[in-house]
């Protein structure tokens, strides 16, 4: 399930990409099946090594194209460890929202882009997330959990302000809010709950089936109740002043 539109950053062969918290990797293992050269970057190494294998597993099927290099790195990402415009496209998905220090963390993934490159920053929504938070702290009260709920428009001038252009913005996983509503009233943590189970089965067959109904139904249902918010950057190229 991925929450960045890879088309739009125009990922690709040859592409150099840093997936800043990548988490479980979803969005590394399709930069890598672009043929993007890839940097899944995390401070969790029990999820750096999980994604290790499926890189791995990725390549001894075949998956990926022969040149797409992909590699995982542990780190901070208030002190991410590359030079200056070291990458054609920063992506950071749902990592702001547990950062205490985020415009230190803005910084630092605008500081990696190359002039001209990309950034996409996912977080949630506004809306979806202040339900959340009214049916349960146990929802963002705890170790590693959601800081703040941002505004999209506060969260683009946090980014803008470090100089790069705001070019898109847009909302996805409509379908993925109720769910969540309902883990926050039965219990986060209650996953045997009969209407949490049911729930999770419908999304799973949504994602493995793709149906229209469906589909249809969460663009639809998108600009409302989107669970996440999109938000895309560009990096002013250098000009020369040659005469």
């Amino acid at each position: 399930m991925l929450t960045v539109d890879f088309d739009r950053l125009g990922i690709g062969p040859g592409v150099r990409v840093i997936d800043i918290g990548c988490g479980a990797g979803r969005h590394s293992f399709e930069a890598y099946r672009r043929g993007a050269d890839i940097v899944a970057f995390d401070q969790n190494a029990t999820d750096l090594a999980d994604v290790g294998v499926m890189f791995e597993a990725m390549a001894a099927a075949d998956e990926v194209p022969e040149y797409a290099k992909a590699e995982t790195v542990r780190g901070d990402a208030l002190d991410l460890p590359y030079g200056d415009g070291e990458f054609d496209v920063v992506i950071a998905s749902e990592i702001l929202e547990h950062i205490p220090q985020d415009e230190q963390a803005i910084a630092e993934l605008v500081r990696v882009i190359k002039p001209g490159g990309a950034l996409a920053v996912t977080v949630p929504r506004w809306l979806p997330e202040r339900v959340c938070w009214a049916l349960s702290d146990e929802y963002h009260a705890n170790e590693g959990g959601h800081v703040r709920i941002y505004r999209s428009d506060e969260l683009r001038d946090k980014i803008t302000a470090q100089g790069v252009r705001h070019i898109h913005r847009e909302f996805a996983h409509a379908l993925h809010s109720p769910f969540w509503w309902l883990k926050c009233a039965v219990g986060v943590a209650d996953d045997a709950h009969p209407a949490v189970t049911a729930y999770h089965r419908m999304l799973v067959w949504d994602m493995m089936s793709a149906p229209a109904l469906t589909r249809t139904a969460e663009r639809m249902l998108n600009p409302l109740i989107g669970k996440s918010v999109a938000l895309y950057f560009t990096k002013p190229a250098v000009h020369s002043d040659a005469r």
